[in-house]
């Protein structure tokens, strides 16, 4: 009888899954097997949003496979000694996984392959998995890369995407492989308290919504700060509960300026993926260094401390770290705002922000959080690496009347209208009563600053 085991990664769904597809049309029974990695832990995954999401998502996948007649498997430790051992266990003839583009991920690959290869079991590893277009699929004639987004879209969206696949209709698996419990959100501390749902099922529920009533509006709303006219799926394609090739293929169907706003994230999320994928090292160095003489975090530890508090004077700032600590997500206008004010107006290393973010998103994915770090701090692949953006501006463009900022700053309610968005101008018994503190730097001592220091004076 011939034993395949699916090795579940950061694609933890039935619908659309290339590997679980394969090993059930080649062999007879399946294993369906997720490991928690002690590696991945040590490279900061093990954060409590995270985490608890991570638990919802694999309760789901366990659940889903139980109506189909298997049960997911469940190990903890090294990640290779584990698939080796339920490999072993089960006798099976092959390991099925998806791709993933990181360097952390392609060594494990390959100590994978070597260690199953020395036992006789198989590996294959299948793309599309977790991108729309795989890391490298398309690349310019004179790099190994696209640097550029613009033109990466162009060849992007001429590739054709493979169709989506149904889920499985049944599955056996074979007696005899032990799993250890499924972890649960019971028990972890330092949760944010509006941390969303996790798994399959409610990703496929919110997308289906959104469809049906949110895409339309896309293209105009998705800065609309107070208006949250964004899908928030981020977290369900970092986990992979949702496929990107699907969601492509549903958003064209529907069609339109807002499917097509929405289908341009998604590239934008698989540019990120190859540019991580060909230069690895930029999960932590300079992309396009400007070498900078950032103030380290120990140096403006008081200023770094107010703005991961949401105390930076400036409350549109404020409030997208509000949000962040509350909900473990961001809206993506706050996170360009927020990153700009730290690596910029504050001229901190945005490695410090990247870090922070990192600590608090549950869809913290390495690619997107630290190239659109970089994006912001001018080291990435922004063709205008000294934009600065103007907190007061922006939140007057993106939250006219204020109400995001009331939302998440219920200190500055007292306000009237735009005035919320500078609080120092209001003068009398309403700004006394407001226990909220002055800018922690003018904003154009920020910029001089910032300047000098790219010798842009």
């Amino acid at each position: 009888m011939s034993i395949s085991v699916v090795l579940f990664t950061c694609d933890l769904r039935l619908h659309d899954h290339p590997p679980l597809t394969a090993a059930l049309d080649g062999t007879e029974q399946v294993v369906p097997l997720f490991v928690r990695d002690r590696a991945v832990d040590g490279v900061g995954f093990a954060v409590p949003n995270r985490l608890a999401f991570l638990a919802d998502c694999l309760r789901d996948l366990d659940a889903g496979l139980r109506e189909r007649g298997g049960r997911l498997v469940v190990r903890h430790g090294d990640l290779v000694d584990q698939v080796c051992k339920v490999a072993a266990e089960a006798d099976a003839d092959e390991v099925h996984m998806a791709s993933d583009g990181s360097a952390h991920a392609h060594r494990r690959e390959e100590r994978l392959r070597r260690a199953l290869e020395g036992e006789g079991v198989r590996l294959h590893v299948h793309d599309t998995v977790t991108t729309a277009v795989a890391p490298g699929a398309v690349v310019p004639g004179s790099s190994d890369h696209f640097a550029v987004f613009t033109p990466y879209f162009r060849h992007w969206s001429q590739e054709r995407l493979r169709d989506p696949l149904a889920a499985p209709r049944t599955l056996r698996v074979p007696e005899g492989v032990g799993s250890e419990p499924l972890p649960s959100r019971t028990g972890l501390s330092g949760l944010s308290a509006g941390l969303a749902e996790g798994g399959e099922a409610e990703g496929r529920r919110r997308f289906t919504a959104w469809l049906r009533g949110g895409v339309a509006a896309y293209e105009d709303r998705h800065d609309d700060l107070a208006g949250d006219a964004t899908s928030r799926l981020s977290p369900h394609l970092h986990f992979g509960t949702l496929s990107p090739v699907e969601l492509v293929h549903r958003a064209r169907r529907v069609g339109g300026p807002g499917a097509e706003a929405f289908v341009r994230q998604l590239a934008w999320r698989d540019f990120h993926r190859q540019v991580l994928a060909a230069r690895p090292a930029v999960a932590s160095v300079d992309y396009r260094t400007q070498h900078d003489s950032w103030r380290s975090e120990r140096a403006a530890r008081a200023d770094v401390e107010a703005w991961r508090e949401g105390r930076t004077g400036y409350p549109v700032v404020d409030a997208a770290m509000r949000q962040l600590r509350h909900e473990g997500w961001m809206h993506n206008r706050g996170r360009l705002l927020t990153a700009s004010f730290l690596a910029k107006t504050l001229y901190v290393d945005w490695r410090v922000g990247a870090r922070h973010f990192l600590d608090l998103l549950v869809d913290g994915d390495v690619a997107n959080n630290q190239l659109n770090w970089q994006w912001m701090a001018g080291t990435g692949t922004d063709s205008r690496p000294n934009r600065v953006l103007n907190p007061v501006t922006q939140a007057k463009r993106y939250d006219p009347d204020g109400a995001y900022v009331r939302r998440w700053v219920p200190e500055l309610d007292v306000l009237e209208g735009a005035s919320v968005h500078e609080p120092w101008k209001v003068r009398g018994t309403d700004r006394g009563a407001v226990d909220y503190p002055d800018p922690i730097v003018e904003l154009s001592e920020g910029l001089a600053r910032f300047k000098r220091a790219r010798g842009r004076d």
